[in-house]
């Protein structure tokens, strides 16, 4: 075989040897989540779905009853959203949907840990809006049912 033969094959064998590499820690990344995670990343999103809608008493009952939150540099409690979020909107095109991109979810017995991007559409008074947030939410067990109890918000993008 010629030097060239030589310093092909080599370049081959590494070119193979960094995409082994990248897949498998690509692998190794999406570990495959647990039924109690994906109960929790359900509560997460059930609780924007009542948002969503403008539904405060379903809102209520996805979140502890001293649920604190916090947005835009401030500390916000449940009437201080359900204000904000439903009662001060009062858009009747008012439609928004969400996207979530789960990055970690961690639980124990009776607390979770989330973070995740959201991407929300929102239409209000026929005009589009896309905003991108970063966030994480602390959720507390209470009767077998996962519960919002600190969310955390940072402002990613507005369009």
């Amino acid at each position: 075989m010629t030097k060239s033969g030589n310093k092909s094959n080599t370049l081959i064998k590494i070119i193979l040897l960094i995409t082994a590499t990248s897949l498998s820690t690509l692998l190794k990344a999406q570990q495959p989540v647990t039924k109690k995670q994906q109960e929790v990343q359900q509560a997460v999103v059930q609780m924007f779905e009542a948002l969503s809608k403008r539904d405060s008493v379903s809102l209520k009952a996805h979140c502890t009853a001293d649920i604190s939150l916090y947005e835009y540099g401030q500390v916000w409690n449940i009437d201080t959203l359900i204000n904000k979020a439903i009662i001060m909107n009062t858009a009747a095109d008012f439609k928004r949907s969400n996207t979530f991109d789960f990055i970690s979810t961690e639980t124990d017995k009776n607390t979770a840990w989330v973070s995740y991007r959201l991407s929300s559409v929102i239409i209000k008074e026929s005009k589009e809006t896309v905003i991108q947030w970063l966030e994480t939410v602390v959720l507390s067990r209470h009767n077998k049912m996962w519960k919002v109890k600190h969310l955390h918000s940072t402002l990613l993008k507005r369009s």
